[in-house]
């Protein structure tokens, strides 16, 4: 088997390449104003991965039989470029997004790709669409994924997979920018359960989230959050952030990872600069009960939820099937909008890296 880590690029030109940012960040929806270029690379049993290339984006060509269609073999990150005031580009840890990326290759039985391929397919990308990076609060999003590419019917792991890369302009996740969010808990639906595959991140969970957030929804509610499949009692994570309780007391609470919680990025960073700060940082199980108590009594002074996506996001409002209760003063409390702050500076080198989280980007 032979693996190569070398990017052919195929230069594409088209009508777009002087992106009007403005106008595409005014665009409705995260997520769906996508740059001119993608990355391509195929791995085989007997070849190993080669043909990375960078490539005008396309649509894929893919065979109905296709395993990914019908045994869902595929994984992704989510990963942003992010342009600093002095115009430089820079990723931030995107060596824990590779390794991330093959911990969910590992559970899905899947290849695991070269860090260093990983790497440059999401830096070449990046080179070539640069122009795409908004200034100010936005950011490119980046969407490395895999998927199973075989034609056959029957239960076994593929033997030929695609890896891709593409990249949308983004603005805020949630429509109402730093403003606290509301959250809906879920007691029917259970996003994982012991065993099975919610360490990774792969389509299948957050397939099985998108009912509990459809009737996050029509509650009103901006997220909804999971409790363990086990008891319906312990705080998981929200459809797609992990999350934080900050106390009274100087100390802030954080479901623990088990194998049913994704291993956060953003979490890991929040646990790092919080405990920076003097804070105590608990990874302990947090159940739903003594969230309730605990923002009656004031113990409770803060909670906020955490993704790449949407940075850091203040809880404000929980509702649930026998009424509702607000956290703090309802609105994003001051340790959330500081630890979102520091966050962000380091992302777009506004701020000190102590800890080499960023990743510099050359022109060529």
């Amino acid at each position: 088997m032979t693996t190569t880590t070398e990017i052919q690029i195929e230069l594409h030109t088209s009508p777009t390449s002087q992106p009007d940012l403005n106008r595409l960040m005014e665009a409705p929806g995260f997520g769906k104003v996508f740059t001119d270029h993608m990355v391509l690379a195929r791995w085989t049993t007997d070849k190993g991965w080669h043909d990375a290339k960078v490539t005008a984006r396309r649509p894929l060509l893919i065979d109905p039989a296709a395993s990914v269609l019908h045994y869902a073999q595929e994984v992704f990150e989510g990963m942003k470029a992010y342009r600093a005031t002095d115009d430089r580009i820079l990723l931030f840890r995107p060596e824990e997004n590779a390794r991330r990326f093959n911990a969910s290759a590992d559970r899905l039985a899947m290849p695991r790709i070269p860090e260093e391929l990983f790497l440059k397919a999401v830096e070449q990308l990046v080179r070539i669409d640069r122009d795409w990076i908004p200034s100010g609060d936005g950011s490119l999003y980046l969407r490395p994924f895999m998927y199973a590419n075989e034609p056959f019917l029957g239960v076994r792991a593929a033997e030929d997979y695609v890896f891709c890369v593409i990249a949308s302009p983004v603005g805020a996740y949630f429509k109402g920018g730093a403003k606290a969010v509301s959250l809906w808990v879920e007691t029917g639906y259970a996003r994982a359960a012991a065993g099975g595959t919610g360490a990774a991140k792969c389509g299948g969970n957050y397939a099985a989230s998108l009912a509990a957030q459809a009737e996050a929804s029509r509650r009103g509610c901006d997220q909804v959050v999971f409790l363990d499949a086990a008891e319906h009692k312990w705080v998981e994570e929200l459809g797609g952030m992990n999350v934080f309780f900050v106390m009274g007391y100087g100390s802030l609470v954080t479901p623990p990872l088990g194998g049913t919680i994704l291993p956060g990025i953003t979490r890991a960073s929040i646990i790092t600069l919080a405990g920076e700060r003097g804070l105590r940082v608990e990874e302990r199980p947090y159940s739903f009960d003594e969230w309730r108590q605990d923002a009656a009594s004031g113990k409770l002074v803060e909670a906020f939820a955490c993704g790449t996506a949407a940075v850091l996001a203040g809880i404000g409002l929980v509702r649930h099937a026998d009424g509702e209760f607000v956290v703090g003063d309802g609105e994003t409390g001051k340790l959330t909008a500081e630890l979102r702050r520091e966050l962000v500076g380091i992302q777009k080198g506004l701020a000190e890296d102590k800890r080499d989280w960023a990743r510099w980007i050359a022109s060529d």
